[in-house]
């Protein structure tokens, strides 16, 4: 019963950026991929970027080229940084294993705004 924590929502302004971070109860950074998804108003929920045990890293044509996954086995945190250029980035942002999300089981996720 691993618990993942979401944090560094908010409000943005179009064109910024913001950092998200995501954090583990159990160490299993180094056991499975992890991923930050998002569900915007009104839209499915999305896989925004992932990155797996050995670094590898995919990010969603949405967000390519100005989105950036990390994972810090140390502080065990999963990083995302994103630069917030449009409105539809807006929605919450929930970070999972590829196991948990696969069985559809999420964590209350944090609330990206971004305005103009």
């Amino acid at each position: 019963q691993v618990q993942l924590v979401e944090s560094g929502g908010g409000l943005v302004q179009a064109g910024g950026s913001l950092r998200l971070s995501c954090t583990a109860s159990l160490r299993i950074f180094s056991i499975d991929v992890i991923g930050w998804y998002r569900q915007a108003p009104g839209k499915q929920r999305e896989l925004v970027a992932s990155i797996s045990v050995g670094g590898h890293t995919t990010y969603a044509e949405s967000v390519e080229g100005r989105c950036t996954i990390a994972r810090d086995t140390a502080g065990e945190t999963v990083v995302l940084h994103l630069n917030s250029r449009k409105l539809e980035d807006t929605g919450v942002y929930y970070c999972n294993t590829n196991q948990r999300a696969t069985l559809n089981d999420w964590g209350q996720g944090t609330q990206v705004t971004v305005s103009s």
